[in-house]
């Protein structure tokens, strides 16, 4: 110890042993805080204790923070999941292979023609508030949802309706030429433009779920912080702790309450992949679902365990151009993107068997079709198509962007496939594309407002049709997202719907897909999605694997722990409220 450093010793010791009155003064007056620091903190633990929330019958890990749990406003399937808890359409979805099954409607009747639908609502359908709900409910929803001021994405969902694209648009203004009306308090009617396949698939589509007027009358925007608030689903909304979770407890009003299995359900807005399997893992939650929650580097074991599912599913991950922005506005240029797209590398190299390379859109497995072929990487053809643009081996072509949200769920893969997207336009196209990484609140909307020039994309099909897919690029559809406009491909699709005879309208859907990838390449497909989740079904019942991944709450109940399938039929016939498993 040097001579500075021994008096400094000295100097600390002395002030430690002599400690002058004031010194003492302070270190009572500090004692005294951190007691009641302490003693604040004791009563705050112990307030706790004594208000702890009650754990709830099933936790499911559900993907990202919802934006919204307006059935009109939600894009995403996350929020979908939830909405469809806790409002309900006139036709909801078989949990076991999600055909459409009567829901507010016990049954209806379709005109010979097949464009008139006749709905008659239950007589025991009951807002979870008590009041009865009635065809004005459905009436005004539907009107709501072709509201231009209520801002739905989908709400071309209801265009195949009689006057409701000229509603939406302004062309007719008399509610009565609109082609749905209340007849009577239980019985509701539907005229359509065209016999569409898919219509009662729409009407169990949450833009078509019915909301409670007044309440959004009352509170407008903020109609859902309505207390109490009232649902037409198998559920309340008990609470909604942002980045915490949803609460959803069971509707005792629900006309189908005796088969709703589980009295609280939580779900997490979890968006890591690590998280999800940890809460999984430790059995802080029971069902993890979310295809983005499945940690990519982890693939090759979770697939070898029971409780890892995984299924064909109605799902294509692509990218979409902003065709307003020159020189992407070219199909030339767009065409060279795609061609210079090695999809199968992408697959081998990134996603770890989650998924399959796609030439096409609509995914292999939709009911009564298959598609056409697309663009398949070829290096020479895409330097042809760029060099024809006027941008020969890249020269003179401007530095673009490539957007993706960070949404930490999605952000490891997005991101690499944005790097590798650029390097492989790079190496074939000799372009230099900048990445831009947003926040996904953020990104969604920038890609409605057309604030990107390329940018990562993914569609979840709504139902099995192709017309889900192929619907989303219709010049008046609020999901296009990319400024593309094509008559032709508007009336082909629109040719298809009408059609009643598979064969014809396959072919008209495979025309319109052609322009789509192959001729006008507004978006490039890039792979589809395999369905996963993970759940033990020896501790969890009330999922049924189908293509749309379509597992409503109101059926999931946890199993008994002991003699589990006897003990669960047992109680199902002792009217316990879980259903008799249909697995």
């Amino acid at each position: 110890m040097s001579s500075a450093n021994r008096d400094t010793a000295i100097r600390r010791w002395l002030r430690f042993r002599f400690k002058p009155a004031w010194a003492a003064r302070r270190r009572r007056a500090r004692k005294v805080a951190m007691l009641s620091v302490a003693w604040l903190g004791l009563l705050l633990t112990l307030s706790g204790c004594f208000q702890a929330e009650s754990p709830a019958d099933v936790v499911i890990v559900n993907g990202n923070e919802p934006e919204s749990l307006d059935p009109q406003i939600v894009t995403g399937v996350s929020e979908m999941r939830i909405t469809k808890a806790l409002f309900d359409g006139l036709i909801r979805l078989d949990p076991t292979n999600a055909a459409p099954v009567p829901g507010l409607a016990e049954r209806w009747e379709v005109s010979t023609d097949g464009k008139l639908y006749t709905f008659y609502l239950r007589s025991n359908a009951v807002w979870s508030t008590g009041e009865p709900i009635t065809s004005a409910d459905v009436e005004w929803s539907w009107f709501r949802a072709l509201d231009p001021m209520t801002a739905s994405d989908y709400a071309g969902q209801l265009f195949g309706i009689k006057n409701a694209e000229n509603w939406y648009n302004g062309r007719v203004t008399n509610r009565a030429e609109v082609g749905f009306r209340a007849l009577d308090a239980h019985t509701f009617q539907v005229e359509l433009n065209v016999p569409l396949a898919f219509f009662p698939e729409l009407c169990a589509f949450p833009t078509l779920a019915v909301i409670p007027r007044q309440t959004i009358e009352t509170y407008g925007d903020r109609w859902l912080h309505a207390k109490p608030l009232p649902t037409s689903g198998a559920f309340t909304l008990d609470a909604w702790r942002v980045n915490d979770k949803v609460r959803l407890r069971r509707n005792p009003r629900y006309w189908d309450v005796a088969n709703t299995a589980s009295e609280v359900v939580d779900v997490l807005p979890i968006s890591s992949p690590n998280t999800a399997l940890n809460l999984y893992a430790t059995g802080a939650a029971d069902i993890v679902w979310d295809k983005d929650l499945v940690p990519a580097e982890l693939m090759d074991v979770l697939v070898e365990r029971p409780d890892f599912h995984s299924f064909t599913y109605l799902g294509t991950y692509f990218y979409r151009f902003n065709v307003n922005e020159p020189p992407l506005n070219d199909s030339r240029v767009r065409r060279a993107f795609a061609l210079a797209t090695d999809k199968a590398r992408l697959i081998s190299k990134l996603t770890r068997g989650i998924g399959r390379p796609a030439a096409h859109f609509v995914p292999d497995g939709v009911a009564h079709y298959s598609s056409p072929p697309g663009l398949d990487y070829d290096p020479a053809a895409a330097r042809a198509a760029l060099a024809a643009a006027g941008f020969p081996e890249g020269k003179g072509f401007p530095r673009l962007s490539y957007t993706f949200f960070s949404a930490s769920g999605g952000a490891n893969l997005h991101g690499k496939i944005a790097v590798e997207l650029q390097q492989m336009w790079r190496e074939v196209l000799g372009v230099d594309i900048e990445l831009r990484q947003i926040e996904r609140k953020v990104f969604y909307a920038s890609q409605s407002k057309l604030d990107y020039q390329i940018s990562t994309s993914s569609w979840i099909g709504d139902y099995n049709d192709a017309n889900t897919f192929l619907d989303l690029f219709l010049s008046a559809s609020g999901n296009n997202r990319t400024g593309w406009k094509n008559a032709r491909y508007d009336a082909l699709v629109a040719a298809a719907n009408a059609e009643t005879d598979q064969t014809k309208r396959a072919d008209r859907f495979r025309q319109a897909e052609t322009i789509l990838i192959a001729e006008e390449a507004p978006i490039v497909p890039l792979y589809f999605y395999l369905g996963y989740n993970y759940y033990d079904d020896q501790k969890i019942g009330g999922i049924w694997p189908n293509i749309l991944d379509e597992h409503p709450i109101q059926f999931i109940y946890k199993r008994p722990p002991q003699r589990q399938s006897t003990t669960v039929a047992q109680s199902a016939s002792a009217g316990t409220g879980n259903p008799t498993p249909r697995e």
